[in-house]
């Protein structure tokens, strides 16, 4: 795979960024643990700014690093050529910029989400109650939708592991992957579950441990109550979750490589409307939604995940959370993942996805190591077993104010990320087996997720159950903000400054692992079916979003934008059932109709020579070799 260059500004910001790294470093890492020592020198919004550029400077560092394949090659076809960054200077960047961009998906997204701005502002109270009507709409009508999406979803993945459909190389039987699997798992990992993991992951146990879900009838802030709580965050964060990306990551990865269809969400109509229809006004519709909901959810995601930061600030340095700050953060935040993702797939998004995913097992490790773990593997092994054993009853729940809440937002919200997640695990899998994509992106992943939601939700529950820290006190104090439940649960363990500081890095790598992701998706989306994005994309589509993050924070908007680009959900939801039926409609015209599961095992009992059922030749005859 051919990647553009090392550029003149990369090349100067890596004789900048490696002296700022240790500088900062060094004052960060100081303050951290000997805060009375740098007291006087560094202070209130300093702390905010030299901690930015410590982590920022260390994931944009490792971006401008050179590497192999730098250079563009004109050779590549297909999804290759589409993830490769185009270079062109200041004049043909500008000169040729309108003409590289579809004004559907480019120009609709921008204009529409600075419409909502000016309508928030202008306007608050109307546009809260208009998109709170459509919410109600959309969680409460269409629950049922969502909740039998995600149970299909489900099914669907277990279809395509163990079917005959799992078999199918992407790419053709000769085609290698590009990276090696480690690799594949920490990139789409770290794309795909976002800061998400780190901002509920000490809060959601705790919030279904204060209020239990109705479906476990079960005294509140009780014993049996840690274990409804750990099921139910499984629930919301597991395999259901995950299925939503394959299912709208495989149907698009088959047509791209095994039809040639270019790499875009609306591929997946490909068995409808043939690659060459694949011009039509749905497709450019399925395309701009999937534009409209990635930089709603890496704005709102910013905009959350700032708020924990700053929260962190507040809690180590005693920095006032104020707008500045917030500001100062989203600015920061956004020249570092517009650096990595300028930088292309195997430099910038590569490396801090593993750099990332190395420091989330970190600290899960640390965890692990001081929490109390009987209490982990003991209430943990519990929720395990209810959640197995309730999966089912609780995927079929209908109705309530809670699973509208909960259940079905979480549902929505996941998959109004399935186009942007799903596009980005399609990119990446070329050459490798559909059995493998399911296995990392549906099984691989929600482990991972799980075991951290184990472990830090049931930290967090001993911690508030045994009356070591009144965490929910503390979220209470704050407004009700679950940003600040992480910070108390970590100060109670042994160690705390180091687990604190950590945390803060894996809130800033989690969060810039998924938006320069989010903005090569984008970049691609918003350019002609025909071109391959340029820097010049890449950057602009990066301060877009970094804008629309900046506007949440101005105007309070944040959980309105949320809810709004959530809402996207619903069409992708209807867009995950067309992908399913295409892909089996497609894999079927292709000639490879799906065998019996008990073909496959005779099969494979032949292979070995087992016989179960003695040899009739008269049965045999005619039989097909």
């Amino acid at each position: 795979m051919g990647f553009h260059g090392v550029s003149a500004v990369e090349r100067a910001l890596k004789k900048v960024l490696a002296p700022l790294c240790v500088a900062s470093g060094v004052v960060v890492v100081s303050g951290f643990f000997f805060p009375d020592a740098l007291a006087a020198i560094v202070s209130g919004q300093g702390w905010l700014v030299v901690s930015l550029l410590f982590f920022g400077s260390v994931l944009a560092y490792l971006a401008v690093l050179p590497g192999r394949g730098d250079g563009t090659d004109d050779t590549l076809s297909g999804a290759a050529y589409f993830l490769q960054i185009r270079r062109l200077g200041p004049v043909d960047t500008v000169r040729d910029f309108l003409s590289r961009h579809d004004p559907v998906t480019f120009g609709v997204p921008v204009a529409g989400l600075v419409a909502f701005f000016v309508l928030q502002t202008l306007l608050p109270e109307r546009t809260i109650a208009a998109v709170g009507a459509v919410e109600g709409v959309v969680t409460g009508q269409l629950g049922p939708l969502f909740v039998a999406v995600m149970l299909l979803s489900v099914v669907f993945c277990l279809y395509l592991l163990f079917g005959s459909l799992g078999d199918v190389r992407l790419g053709g039987p000769d085609a290698e992957p590009a990276y090696s699997y480690s690799v594949y798992f920490t990139m789409f990992f770290s794309a795909g579950i976002a800061a998400g993991i780190v901002f509920w992951g000490p809060a959601a146990g705790l919030f279904h441990y204060g209020t239990v879900p109705p479906f476990f009838d079960v005294p509140a802030q009780s014993d049996a109550a840690i274990t409804a709580a750990l099921t139910t965050t499984l629930f919301h964060w597991g395999f259901s979750a995950w299925s939503a990306y394959i299912v709208v990551g495989v149907p698009i990865a088959y047509f791209v490589y095994q039809h040639g269809a270019p790499l875009r969400v609306s591929s997946l109509l490909t068995p409808f409307l043939g690659v060459d229809g694949l011009d039509s006004n749905w497709c450019r519709l399925v395309d701009l939604l999937a534009v409209f909901a990635t930089v709603g959810g890496i704005a709102t995601s910013v905009s959350l995940v700032g708020q924990q930061f700053l929260t962190g600030i507040n809690y180590q340095w005693g920095v006032p959370f104020d707008s500045t700050g917030a500001l100062l953060f989203a600015a920061g935040l956004t020249l570092v993942f517009v650096i990595s993702a300028q930088s292309g797939v195997h430099r910038g998004i590569r490396r801090n996805s593993v750099v990332n995913v190395l420091l989330f097992a970190l600290v899960g490790i640390l965890l692990l190591a001081l929490v109390p773990r009987s209490f982990v593997i003991e209430e943990g092994s519990r929720a395990v077993g209810s959640y197995v054993v309730n999966f089912v009853p609780m995927s079929l729940t209908l109705g309530g104010e809670w699973i509208a809440a909960w259940t079905v937002f979480n549902w929505s919200w996941w998959f109004s990320w399935a186009p942007f997640a799903g596009l980005f695990l399609a990119a990446l899998s070329r050459g490798r087996r559909i059995r493998t994509v399911v296995f990392t992106g549906f099984v691989a992943t929600s482990l991972a997720t799980m075991v951290w939601f184990l472990l830090m939700g049931a930290t967090s529950l001993y911690v508030q159950h045994r009356g070591i820290a009144d965490v929910l006190g503390a979220i209470s104090a704050a407004g009700g903000s679950e940003a600040v439940a992480g910070y108390p649960v970590l100060d109670a363990l042994p160690l705390s400054e180091l687990l604190i500081f950590l945390f803060l890095a894996l809130i800033i790598a989690f969060i810039v692992t998924s938006a320069d992701t989010s903005t090569l998706v984008i970049s691609i989306l918003a350019s002609r079916r025909t071109l391959a994005p340029t820097t010049g994309t890449i950057v602009v589509m990066g301060v877009f979003q970094g804008l629309v993050a900046v506007g949440v924070l101005v105007t309070g908007s944040s959980a309105v934008l949320q809810t709004a680009a959530v809402l996207t959900g619903g069409p992708f939801a209807i867009v995950a059932l067309v992908a399913i039926a295409g892909l089996v409609v497609g894999y079927r015209r292709d000639g490879r109709e799906d065998k019996a599961l008990h073909d496959r095992a005779q099969e494979t009992l032949d292979e070995r020579g087992v016989t179960l059922v003695p040899e009739r030749p008269d049965l045999r005859e005619g039989k097909e070799p």
